[in-house]
């Protein structure tokens, strides 16, 4: 009797998708003296003692807080650290969307790099960074590489706005992607000669309009296309929408499912369907196509691979008999979605 759970547990999250991904949580590992305490978790600017942070970690602090995520999670580690090992390994079992390290040197930023991809591709997380210099070709990396941003009389490193960044990506809802956001605070940058070779590279770049500041296009570091990963895994927003997806079907399978009914057919069955139902309220939510057949069913292929590696003859079996024989304790699912896009290209020829 768990599926009216499930589906009520799937209903709540599409209809609160859109406002869920505007509240967003910011990782930061700063390296600060003055502060004492190894992790600290604070929900606006504030909640923020200014006399327990150095002025560059404060600021650092206030970066990110302008992008008005919902919280920002600090592991602090103390100036002569030599690595990020004790941060990583306390950020390891927390939940968090985006990473920046604001004081990092370029050197360290590939082992920050192959941290969070494999934690992405092994571990199932569905953590991203935002990295300075960084062209990890990865979908998890964010690879910021504007120079020279001057805001006032100060002008901040590479390194030093990715907490503003990582802010900016927490913050944005759905609705929108962070191509062309502005960033109103600065007042110049070192401008790219070629941006949209810089944009195809797999860079995040800032660029000046004339009047404004803002984002280029909003694309992680992923150049590398494949069968599996597509064009469509190089945008930001794509891939957020993709973790929110993630979460939402592992974190309610977890609760309702895991332990609670026995691993025959027809409970496979009554937890597609409530994949499927949540995949319709993500539709209305205007989050998926609601033109694409947006679906869940059970993975053929691999459950027929399954029995064949335990010896078992499998050449009889049409799909529906793979269908019904489930394996183990194993629950193969598959799915195929088409997840919107924001508009952020127009191609329009006038005759006249």
């Amino acid at each position: 009797m768990g599926l009216p759970q499930i589906i009520i547990d799937f209903n709540g999250k599409a209809v609160t998708a859109i406002k869920r991904s505007q509240l967003g949580i910011v990782a930061l590992i700063l390296k600060d003296d003055a502060q004492t305490a190894e992790t600290l978790t604070y929900k606006s600017i504030e909640d923020v003692p200014t006399e327990v942070w150095s002025p560059e970690s404060l600021d650092y602090i206030k970066l990110a807080f302008m992008g008005t995520p919902s919280k920002i999670i600090i592991e602090r580690l103390p100036t002569t650290a030599i690595d990020y090992n004790a941060a990583l390994t306390r950020l390891n079992n927390k939940r968090f969307n985006y990473l920046a390290i604001p004081g990092i040197e370029d050197k360290d930023t590939t082992t920050i790099a192959t941290w969070i991809k494999t934690k992405r591709d092994n571990n199932k997380k569905t953590f991203k960074a935002v990295l300075p210099n960084n062209d990890a070709d990865h979908e998890g990396i964010i690879n910021f590489t504007t120079t020279g941003i001057k805001v006032g009389e100060k002008e901040y490193t590479t390194a030093e706005y990715t907490a503003r960044i990582a802010g900016i990506m927490a913050g944005l809802p759905f609705t929108r992607s962070s191509t062309y956001f502005e960033l109103n605070e600065i007042d110049s940058i070192t401008e790219i000669e070629d941006p949209d070779a810089a944009v195809d590279n797999g860079e995040l770049i800032l660029i000046n309009d004339g009047e404004n500041i803002k984002i280029g296009r909003g694309v992680n570091s992923l150049t590398t296309t494949t069968g599996k990963k597509t064009e469509d895994f190089k945008s930001i927003r794509v891939m957020e929408v993709q973790d929110l997806i993630k979460d939402d079907i592992r974190t309610t399978f977890d609760k309702n499912y895991i332990g609670k009914h026995n691993n025959i057919y027809d409970n496979q069955v009554l937890f597609i369907r409530s994949i499927n139902a949540y995949y319709d309220g993500l539709e209305g939510e205007g989050i998926l196509d609601p033109n694409f057949d947006n679906k869940a069913e059970i993975d053929v292929r691999k459950q027929r691979l399954a029995w064949e590696g335990i010896g078992r003859d499998t050449s009889e079996w049409d799909d529906q008999k793979v269908k019904e024989m489930s394996f183990k304790k194993n629950v193969f699912l598959a799915s195929n979605i088409k997840i919107v896009d924001a508009i952020e290209d127009l191609d329009m020829d006038i005759a006249i």
